[in-house]
């Protein structure tokens, strides 16, 4: 089973994702991690973020590697544990700047859909084109939104809680931003498939929106079996 998650940046994604991994033991996916990964290995390499030729090298050599259960995904570069490392709000930014860059999309969905079939029970992907690009026959799509203020709420209030100084203000903006930036390049934007569940999180918990997404889940496989 292929279960695609998309939506913009603080709708629940990752957090859902690995939820529903862990309940239904499949693999996960967190496709941003990937991209987080490479915009780390530019950032070493002190590249100007507009020689897209360049990063897409990089791109294409860079060792990227997910491993161990949701709950602790451990992301590798090169061999590297870079786990903590791509977590940083520079490394986010410069992420959000590398993915819009055609050959480096390229390079990671053909990653990703590897990573995704070579899954012996299937595998939860969350990012910003899995259901339009990556898996567009995924066996089931969800979108993830809410709006602009409930995100950036909850963005500050977890890097509140991880010691990262910034305020509600600045962090609306980058969500806007960041919403901006995916929902406007010109490869693979942030859009919502006809065939996709869509669930506003605005108002709900996180348990209310899992028991949602298992409901279509086992709805899904009573139709197919």
């Amino acid at each position: 089973m292929i279960i695609a998650i998309d939506g913009p940046s603080g709708a629940g994604k990752s957090t859902l994702g690995k939820m529903l991994a862990k309940k239904l033991g499949l693999l996960y996916l967190d496709t941003g991690a990937m991209y987080r990964a490479v915009a780390l290995a530019v950032m070493r390499r002190h590249l100007i973020f507009d020689d897209n030729s360049a990063i897409a090298e990089v791109a294409g050599n860079a060792g990227i590697v997910l491993d161990g259960e949701p709950d602790a995904m451990r992301v590798f570069l090169d061999g590297e544990d870079v786990s903590v490392a791509i977590r940083t709000l520079e490394v986010a930014q410069a992420a959000s700047i590398v993915s819009t860059i055609s050959e480096v999309r390229r390079i990671m969905v053909d990653h990703q859909r590897k990573m995704g079939q070579s899954a012996a029970s299937g595998c939860v992907l969350e990012g910003r084109d899995i259901g339009s690009v990556v898996f567009p026959n995924a066996d089931l799509k969800f979108f993830l939104t809410a709006t602009p203020e409930a995100r950036a709420r909850r963005r500050h209030t977890e890097d509140q809680a991880k010691g990262r100084i910034s305020t509600y203000e600045q962090t609306l903006a980058e969500i806007n931003e960041r919403d901006k930036r995916d929902t406007s390049r010109a490869d693979s934007p942030l859009t919502i498939t006809d065939d996709a569940v869509v669930i506003d999180t605005s108002e709900l918990d996180l348990t209310e929106v899992f028991e949602r997404m298992t409901g279509k889940i086992t709805e899904r496989k009573a139709s197919t079996a």
